[in-house]
This record gives C-alpha cells, structure tokens and sequence, in this order.
C-alpha cells in the first residue's frame, strides 16, 4: 500500500501539474505590456502638452495598426518566434516616433 503511494501521487501530481505549466503558444505578455506601456507615454504626452493633437492622434493609429498585427498573430494560436520578432521591431520603432514626437519644438 505504502508504495502504491509513492507512485501513484506523485504521478498524479505531475498530471494535474503539466497542463498549467504549459506555456499558451499565443500568449504574447511583454508585447501586451509594451503596448500598453506605449498607449499610457501617449496619453501622458498629450496630458503635460509635450504631444500636439495631431501628433498623438498619429502616435494613435500606429499604435492602433500594431495592436491589429498582434491579434492577427495571434489569430491562429501561436505567435511564432517571427512574428514576435516583427512586432517587437514595430514596437521599437513605435517607441522612437514616441520619444521624437514628445521631444521635438512642437507644443500645445
């Protein structure tokens, strides 16, 4: 009985365990975050006056055309090394059209 236990639970354990530690091939948490991390230096930039309207609603649309590429992506289950790599790529260029717009002589 007693070795029945120290097989069996331990099996079960991991049964029960495997699933969870899975990772989803779809999920994509650092490019969410940056997203949302790029939409909020948007807002902020709007907020302080650093963005005019026109800048931030240009900021706006890309980032709206990133965050399609990422559910396209993410569309058929798996976001393939590839496609992570092109979205980070948007996401850093992105991130320098931010930087520029917030810094250049044009204020509200």
């Amino acid at each position: 009985m007693n070795m029945l236990k120290l097989c069996v639970v331990p099996a079960l354990m991991v049964a029960f365990a495997a699933p969870a530690l899975a990772a989803d091939p779809a999920a994509t948490p650092g490019i969410d975050k940056r997203v949302q991390n790029q939409e909020k230096r948007i807002e902020r930039g709007e907020q302080s006056g650093a963005l005019t309207g026109r800048e931030a609603n240009r900021l706006e649309k890309r980032e709206a055309k990133i965050e399609g590429d990422v559910a396209k992506a993410k569309a058929d289950g798996t976001a393939t090394p590839q496609e992570r790599r092109r979205l980070n790529r948007e996401l850093n260029r992105q991130s320098r059209h931010i930087h520029h717009e917030k810094h250049d002589a044009q204020h509200m």
